[in-house]
């Protein structure tokens, strides 16, 4: 009986068989706990930026429909329907990856316009995730490792405004340079302190020691977070998607962005938890899931869901890949989806501590960015890929060079001139395909 017991524990370490409820549950949660600030917080952020601004009580019931999503995408990811799905131990949640854009669409066409933009994409990421053989190629590592890196860099300015207290009137006041100050300690004092596994809870930590704070200094309305019940189902459209070309063609390009990291974080999860190399199955069904799973979270009223990269981490450290155990936080997630004073809570979330929170976190995808192109190697192909997409995509985009756009049309503009992201991306992308494969031998011939 104990025999059998330990053989069942130890599924855990492996992608099929079951595992006992009490022991899947804490590891399943772990999961959750890592990823479950950073599935929200873009939605605060994008909502933050919309014009006309969105309600508390508005953001409340996205927050509360973001993690309805969340454990449905990644119910999908486990147990794929038809080809969409990895069958990998792939944890989903809303992107940070499109917040720039996003926020961008919200401010100039309104929140609506934000959902429009994102249905389209994600049917587009969909449709070529099952079609990826013919093209997954041409994202190359270099050009992967390259987007991540200009993510990380067109975050900062957003970490940097949440820090300050976002687009209010009292931005930069004492208080909430104190409430991002005291969160972004805990954080890194939970890093440096804590233990193992629970180091992944460092922005939990922040956020909780956070919160109380500005509770204390009057900054949270806590009548706010039960108001609506303490159980309801999801609302489904709660905005109605607004279709605009420039916004979807942004969304668009965005998405095949989203897709050089996806294939990115499933190929580091399969080669640190599986100790091979990703088929071209899943990465064709997990691209799937990330688009299609998408479009079902615009129904919902939020931004597109993709994979998590703190969860590959979380998997290259614990070794922890069963697909059951992985359930079981997704189906806590879906359970907190449908507890108002959930979405409440995080919705009544300071900029301030939220900026404590994420401003680490954003530094966290610049650094994995280049230590994605360290494990490219520095050959002068890739020197020149990364340097040139990295230097005209941060340069073209800074607010005082924006008028390099001027002579191109409004759409173009649209979708390039404020976007570190789309640039790089496009650039990377051009160099990869036409700069000599045998550069640095050509070199060392001369």
């Amino acid at each position: 009986m104990s025999s059998n017991t330990d053989c069942s524990i130890n599924n855990i370490y492996k992608l099929e068989g079951r595992v006992p409820v009490t022991k899947a549950i804490p590891f399943g949660l772990q999961h959750i706990l890592a990823m479950f600030v950073a599935n929200l917080a873009p939605i605060t952020i994008i909502a933050g930026a919309a014009q006309p601004a969105l309600t508390q009580a508005q953001v409340g019931v996205l927050l509360q429909n973001a993690m309805f999503v969340a454990g449905i995408a990644t119910l999908i990811q486990l147990y794929p329907i038809w080809r969409i799905g990895s069958k990998l131990p792939v944890v989903m949640g809303v992107s940070f990856t499109f917040v720039t854009v996003l926020s961008t669409i919200a401010a100039n066409y309104g929140y609506p316009a934000v959902i429009g933009a994102v249905l389209i994409g994600g049917l587009f990421e969909g449709t070529l995730g099952l079609l990826a053989k013919y093209w997954r190629k041409i994202i190359t590592p270099i050009v992967a490792a390259s987007v991540v890196t200009a993510i990380g860099f067109s975050l900062f300015t957003v970490g940097a405004r949440s820090f300050g207290g976002g687009y209010n009137e009292d931005f930069g006041s004492a208080q909430n340079l104190i409430l991002g100050t005291v969160t972004l300690v805990t954080c890194l004092l939970w890093n440096i302190l804590a233990k193992g596994y629970l180091k992944q809870l460092s922005v939990l930590a922040g956020l909780v020691v956070g919160y109380i704070l500005a509770i204390v200094l009057g900054k949270v309305d806590l009548s706010l977070i039960l108001s609506g019940g303490f159980v309801a189902l999801p609302k489904l459209l709660p905005f109605m998607p607004e279709f605009h070309p420039g916004a979807i063609l942004s969304a668009c390009i965005i998405f095949l962005v989203s897709a050089a990291e996806t294939i990115g974080d499933t190929s580091a999860l399969v080669s640190g938890g599986l100790n091979r190399e990703i088929t071209g199955e899943e990465i064709s069904g997990s691209l799937a899931c990330d688009g299609y799973g998408s479009f079902i979270s615009s129904l919902f009223g939020c931004p597109p869901v993709t994979s998590f990269s703190q969860n590959v981490g979380l998997v290259a450290m614990t070794k922890v890949v069963n697909r059951f155990t992985i359930m079981t936080g997704a189906v806590c997630m879906i359970l907190a989806g449908l507890l108002p004073p959930v979405g409440n809570f995080f919705a009544s979330l300071p900029d301030a501590v939220l900026g404590g929170c994420t401003i680490m976190m954003f530094g966290t995808i610049l650094t994995s960015g280049i230590q994605m192109v360290a494990a490219c190697g520095f050959s002068q192909r890739n020197v020149v890929i990364a340097a040139l997409s990295l230097s005209m995509g941060i340069g073209f985009t800074a607010a005082s060079e924006v008028g390099i756009w001027n002579i191109f049309p409004p759409l173009i503009q649209s979708v390039f001139s404020a976007n570190v992201v789309a640039v790089v991306f496009v650039v990377s992308i051009i160099l990869s395909l036409v700069l000599p494969k045998d550069m640095d031998i050509k070199k060392v011939e001369g």
